[in-house]
């Protein structure tokens, strides 16, 4: 259950900010944010394909994807559920989750993924994200340390069980 409410506030909260900022003119855009010393700016893109526009011309291939991707997540965190333990994971993979389906709904009910912030300083300066695709940046990279950890451990039992035999 705790999964569920973290996967509804990441997309919920996600669905939310993309309201606000659809709901103001566009011609306020990109502005930046108050009291944000001019590192954050807020934007007001459309992006139909995947990141940077990538593939935007396969509209059908661009929605398929990322639904059988976060359907093959869902099951797997519904499989983690079973065990205990694996907190980071399942948290990881709720991040995961949470953001791809706001992303999800944009792409199914808008035709096109609402990015709103940008951060102002290094190579970040040209990239325009929103909410989820954080989610999904730090779900994956939690996920991509700790499923070798996992294994590491898992493998450092096997040979402690091996050295009584």
């Amino acid at each position: 259950m705790l999964y569920a409410a973290l996967i509804a506030l990441v997309a919920g909260g996600d669905q939310w900010l993309k309201y606000k900022v659809e709901a103001q003119d566009g011609e306020t855009f990109p502005r930046p944010l108050e009291k944000a010393k001019g590192k954050i700016w807020i934007y007001q893109n459309h992006n139909e394909g995947f990141p940077f526009g990538f593939m935007e011309k396969h509209k059908e291939l661009v929605r398929l994807v990322p639904l059988i991707l976060t359907s093959i997540l869902a099951g797997g965190l519904m499989e983690m559920q079973r065990e205990k333990g694996r907190i980071l994971e399942k948290t990881a993979t709720s991040l995961v989750i949470g953001g791809s389906l706001s992303n999800l709904y944009d792409r199914y009910v808008r035709n096109y993924v609402v990015d709103y912030f940008s951060l102002r300083f290094g190579p970040l300066k040209e990239v325009v994200f929103n909410l989820g695709d954080i989610c999904i940046l730090v779900g994956s990279g939690i996920t991509s340390f700790s499923w070798p950890v996992r294994e590491w451990k898992r493998k450092r039992s096997q040979c402690k069980g091996n050295e009584g035999k």
